[in-house]
């Protein structure tokens, strides 16, 4: 224990005398936090209306009651027929109309006829169709869906607002914000931790070996197998800080990334304790089993030069594996997905953003990496027994 002890001084030592290397330990945490806050930003752009905006409402049997109560917030309410539902819900499509609400024929008689206590029959049903997508239009149903909301409160509940319409917004893709975050970030994060951990694992195995000094302790008396865990072990330290380091800078980018600095676009606390918990728990497992993916490769090459090259190829795996989080719609059902490298940890990461995980499988995840890990160090360990691997020059 004491020669492990000592191997995980040196490494540290080593680590945090290097000005380079904690530069690029701390840069993906504030590469992170840049690009989500600029990515905020942008979506704050998008999910804005614009204040200058002409409102294009058009309505179908639009009734004189409804039409003053629009005139009262400043909305004008452009009359059409119900031959041109389709016409307009296309414009509306194209974002060159923002709101169709269809009225049933004589809907004031029906109103006026109808008694709540009495009626067997369902209200008069209004249709108010709309593009979640567009800021201008879903801040137009918002506003319509309120003024209809007191006006029916007025009326006792003598209609309702779109009963049995599944598809009232006419969106052709889902909320702009929960595909952003649910998709993009784990791609994100995980190119970040892969490059914040190669530093790490190249230097502190290949880096020793072409300067010559990984042989100089394997001839020591030192045990191999004490020489390998204790670079197993300072890398794991190292790895957890460089993991805790980019988990924060996310959590203290995801306010900038949800709200993008503008008050009341997106509610930046949609996300629990929990959430924040889970996904740094994701987070360190997974650098921990990058750093053993990449301390393999590294006791594999014979110079840092090489060791990066050959590390391009599973960065690429990772890449791939990240951007798998962009298809296939909701998280697996099966647990086993959880079990596969990288690509448990990328669902569950997806999973946390969109806030559609199961906190069992997001354990799995996490367990799964770690003993993905411990096979990794064993496998090193291996390697560092054999004379041909270690001592190739």
């Amino acid at each position: 224990m004491k020669n492990i002890v000592t191997i995980m001084s040196k490494e540290f030592t080593r680590f945090f005398t290097d000005r380079r290397m904690v530069v690029m330990t701390i840069l993906p945490a504030i590469l992170i936090y840049t690009v989500y806050s600029f990515m905020g930003s942008m979506m704050a752009n998008v999910f804005m209306p614009d204040e200058d905006h002409d409102p294009w409402i058009y309505a179908i049997n639009a009734p004189n009651s409804i039409t003053q109560l629009a005139n009262t917030v400043g909305i004008s309410i452009l009359h059409t027929e119900a031959h041109e539902i389709d016409a307009v819900k296309e414009k509306i499509a194209d974002n060159k109309a923002d709101l169709l609400i269809v009225f049933p024929p004589d809907f004031d008689f029906l109103v006026d006829e109808f008694d709540v206590r009495t009626s067997t029959g369902p209200a008069p049903n209004v249709e108010v169709y709309f593009m979640s997508t567009e800021p201008n239009s879903h801040a137009l149903y918002s506003l319509v869906v309120a003024i209809l909301d007191e006006y029916e409160s007025s009326l006792s509940n003598k209609f309702d607002i779109n009963r049995g319409i599944e598809k009232a917004d006419l969106a052709t893709q889902g909320d702009i914000a929960a595909n952003i975050i649910g998709t993009m970030m784990p791609l994100l994060l995980m190119t970040f931790l892969y490059s914040g951990c190669m530093g790490l694992a190249l230097e502190s195995i290949t880096g020793e070996k072409e300067r010559g000094t990984l042989a100089t302790l394997l001839v020591s008396p030192l045990k191999r197998s004490e020489l390998a865990i204790g670079k197993i072990l300072s890398l794991a330290a190292l790895s957890f800080l460089s993991g805790l380091v980019t988990a924060i800078a996310t959590i203290l980018a995801l306010p900038n990334l949800m709200g993008g600095g503008v008050e009341g676009v997106i509610d930046a606390g949609i996300y629990s304790i929990t959430d924040y918990t889970l996904l740094a728990l994701v987070i360190l497992t997974t650098l921990l089993l990058m750093v053993a993916l990449i301390s393999i490769v590294s006791a594999f090459a014979k110079t840092v030069k090489e060791a990066g090259q050959a590390a391009m190829p599973l960065m690429i795996i990772v890449m791939l594996i990240g951007v798998s989080g962009m298809f296939g719609g909701s998280r697996p059902d099966n647990p086993l997905f959880f079990t596969i490298p990288l690509y448990g940890s990328v669902q569950s990461m997806s999973g946390i953003f969109s806030r559609d995980y199961s906190t069992v499988y997001v354990l799995l995840s996490c367990i799964s990496s770690t003993a993905y890990a411990c096979i990794g160090g064993f496998v090193l360990t291996k390697m560092f027994n054999s004379e041909k691997v270690m001592f190739s020059r």
